[in-house]
């Protein structure tokens, strides 16, 4: 038959209308929208994958890592520095339990953080039945975070997404995990029904005002005071108090001590800092205010040193957090920012401190920071290179860079930085803080660099470097501003330890003296440096930070720096001349 034969209907029937459909990954990435999340860090595979994906396209910034720990160090260095939870995204089992170790990390520390991990079907994990992945999940996190919510329907999402945001920043931040099903993420529904989820929530983290017989009696307290002065924890630099903290010292005229994280918050260097007199402080102090700090094991949980007539003013989110250790005698149970503003307006315009308290601080001050800077200047030449020496030649390079922040693991590496830099600007130095958790270093630098656009230096230890070495990759992924400065001594500690058996294996402590690991920047396309003297350190971290590319500098250091923590000085140290780099 020829075509032309063809009879045709005179109107062809229209294809059914089917409505748009949407799975509930898409519903999650748009919830996630909704409460403002741009980032996202983790680690892909079944079931999160195509979520991932998904993310991106809907304007999420996805930042891939090689292990969802450090994916997860950046989720929560991105919460602490912008006050906004910082998102983890894992796939099931390992990968969530991987993952968890930072989130659980975040909880203690009060970064504020969400951990969505994808789960396994419900009904073969609860029977015990065996199936892909079939962890608990849900269950093996309630007790390390700070809540905990399983979807199993779409709609739920928004819901969970919202709640899961108000639980991390509210109150005291903290870590929330959100267990996603993979029949939840796969599910499909119209997107007409979609679009009636979604809205606009309402005051995710509202103001908590202190009471006025509370700040009464804390302004009381400190008007009362002698030999007063402030402890800044890095609950003060989360609540971004810094204006209120600087009110309330040029009022008073009381000094200050900033914890670890703390540093920066008001100058190191400022007339009032008292960051050399911690024993002083801790010794002879009458009335302490506590300023998002806790009297936890940094502070010997207010014993130990502390004067037995001692008494505590405490400002914290968290009532729970009051008479932990020591009874308090003037808890202020508030947000800070509300805590410190009400306090001040309490306080009356001078106080009655003895006159001997601040100028006797101040003596001591620059008495300790004379012998500290002549040690620096005594270690100046000294080669092969030892923490002195090798912080005295970064000390003038940060100084110059007052904006770049600071990233700071190890044992040795992590105490001798912290005494020698001093931080001008608040959330400026990122370290291992409550928990002393090493193996952060990468993953933080990655959440620095991501959360605030700005210029990332990290002083590792050569044992801290290797928890997390291998995202240094993503530094280079991303092409992020970030010089990494390795510390090697070749041990942890140092590279001196015996093998006490007398057999060729290392001892416990032992790593390798030789190692270069500047050849790891090579293998990643990052400008890379090897340094045996202070002057090649100093031109090389002056180098790095400008070119604003990633960066690492090995830098080597004679085996028998560094002093080991604990109690196992006994251990016989291998002569220095035995040990060749």
């Amino acid at each position: 038959m020829a075509t032309t034969d063809i009879k045709t209907p005179d109107t062809i029937p229209a294809a059914p209308a089917y409505p748009a459909q949407v799975t509930g990954m898409d519903i999650l990435a748009r919830a996630l929208r909704m409460v403002g999340i741009d980032t996202m860090y983790g680690l892909v595979g079944i079931p999160v994958t195509e979520l991932a994906y998904i993310a991106q396209g809907r304007g999420i910034r996805f930042i891939s890592f090689r292990h969802e720990q450090q994916a997860g160090m950046a989720a929560a260095t991105h919460g602490f520095l912008t006050g906004k939870p910082g998102v983890l995204l894992t796939v099931s089992s390992l990968g969530f339990l991987n993952g968890l170790t930072a989130t659980a990390n975040a909880t203690v520390n009060c970064y504020p953080m969400i951990q969505i991990s994808g789960s396994s079907v419900r009904e073969p994990i609860d029977l015990l039945q065996g199936t892909y992945e079939g962890l608990d999940q849900l269950n093996i996190a309630k007790p390390l975070v700070k809540a905990a919510y399983r979807v199993n329907k779409p709609e739920d999402i928004p819901t969970a997404v919202v709640r899961a945001y108000r639980a991390a920043i509210s109150g005291r931040p903290g870590g929330v995990y959100l267990d996603v099903t993979t029949p939840c993420l796969g599910a499909i529904m119209n997107a007409d029904d979609a679009d009636k989820l979604f809205y606009t929530p309402v005051d995710l983290c509202p103001a908590i005002v202190p009471s006025p017989d509370a700040v009464r009696r804390a302004a009381d307290l400190i008007a009362s005071a002698k030999k007063p002065a402030i402890i800044i924890g890095k609950g003060a630099a989360y609540a971004k108090v810094e204006e209120q903290l600087k009110t309330l010292v040029d009022k008073t005229g009381i000094p200050y001590y900033p914890m670890s994280m703390a540093k920066g918050v008001l100058p190191d260097a400022g007339p009032l800092s008292a960051l050399s007199c911690r024993t002083t402080i801790m010794e002879e102090s009458d009335v302490v205010v506590l300023v998002g700090a806790r009297l936890n094991w940094l502070l010997s949980r207010g014993h130990g040193k502390w004067s037995k007539t001692v008494k505590f003013v405490q400002l914290d989110i968290d009532p729970e957090e009051i008479d932990a250790n020591v009874p308090i005698a003037a808890p202020v149970v508030g947000d800070l920012a509300s805590s410190l503003n009400a306090l001040i307006a309490a306080l009356p315009d001078k106080l009655s401190v003895d006159p001997t308290w601040v100028p006797g601080l101040q003596a001591q001050t620059k008495e300790k920071d004379a012998k500290f800077e002549a040690r620096l200047a005594a270690n100046a030449s000294a080669t092969p290179m030892t923490h002195w020496s090798a912080l005295g030649a970064i000390k003038p390079v940060m100084a110059a860079n007052p904006d770049v922040i600071l990233v700071n693991e190890g044992a040795n590496t992590l105490d001798d930085t912290r005494d020698t830099l001093e931080m001008a600007l608040p959330r400026h130095r990122i370290d291992c803080a409550t928990w002393a958790i090493m193996g952060m270093g990468m993953g933080s630098c990655v959440g620095a660099a991501v959360a605030t656009g700005k210029s990332v230096v990290a002083i590792e230890g050569d044992s801290a470097f290797g928890f997390s070495g291998m995202d240094f990759s993503t530094i280079c992924r991303f092409r992020l501003p970030v010089t990494v400065v390795i510390f090697n001594n070749g041990g942890i500690y140092n590279g001196v330890g015996v093998n006490m058996a007398g057999t060729s294996d290392p001892a416990p402590t032992t790593l390798d003296i030789r190692a270069r690991y500047d050849k790891l920047g090579d293998a990643f396309g990052a400008k890379t440096y090897y340094v045996t003297t202070p002057a090649e350190l100093t031109a090389a971290l002056t180098e790095a930070i400008a070119s604003k590319a990633p960066a690492l500098i090995d830098v080597q250091l004679a085996a028998d720096s560094g002093k080991e923590s604990g109690h196992i000085g006994y251990l016989n140290p291998t002569p220095l001349e035995q040990i060749t780099v």
